[in-house]
């Protein structure tokens, strides 16, 4: 009995999480699809993938920024557009643009034994008065969500793993992803 009960377990470590995985791929390719409502499955997913696309060459290859900007000053006006917005936008650029924030993966010592895997976002904070802090944050694990500190750069040792594998690290809980110091 202890076999198949092995088995199952086995299978269900092989089966849950490609289950999770493609249920979210399909979760979110219906979501894109449906943006644009086409009765023809696919074609709504592949003209938001063009569009956006095109605007991203656009964005880049004729800098309209300046245009984006008058955009940008109406949506600053809006108390809680502003603040989703500019939210967003700081995100968004620090995973994916060419402002990459989480590219500095490190270690800061809480107290004598307690250590913390993090990402440096801000090195110095002395033009705001805090000189000799770093701005950390810390993901939680299964988790969209963190902490900041500020903590002092005496506290903090740099990691040599890559971002992805210290992200995959801290957001398993430390069950995938490698740490090297």
């Amino acid at each position: 009995m202890n076999r198949y009960i092995g088995y199952f377990i086995s299978g269900l470590l092989f089966v849950v999480p490609l289950a999770v995985s493609l249920w979210t791929v399909y979760l979110l390719y219906t979501f894109i699809d449906g943006l644009i409502p086409i009765p023809i499955p696919g074609i709504g997913f592949l003209l938001v993938i063009l569009i956006i696309t095109t605007i991203g060459f656009f964005f880049k290859k004729f800098s309209i920024a300046s245009s984006v900007l008058g955009i940008e000053t109406i949506i600053k006006k809006v108390p809680l557009l502003n603040l989703v917005y500019s939210s967003v936008q700081d995100l968004m650029s620090s995973l994916v643009g060419s402002k990459k924030k989480f590219d500095k993966p490190v270690l800061v010592r809480m107290n004598n034994n307690l250590f913390k895997p993090g990402f440096v976002t801000a090195n110095d904070l002395g033009k705001n008065g805090l000189s000799g802090l770093s701005t950390v944050y810390f993901p939680h694990s299964y988790n969209f969500s963190g902490n900041i500190f500020l903590v002092d750069r005496k506290y903090i040792k740099p990691i040599k793993s890559s971002t992805a594998d210290v992200m995959k690290y801290i957001v398993s809980g430390g069950v995938s992803g490698s740490i090297k110091v």
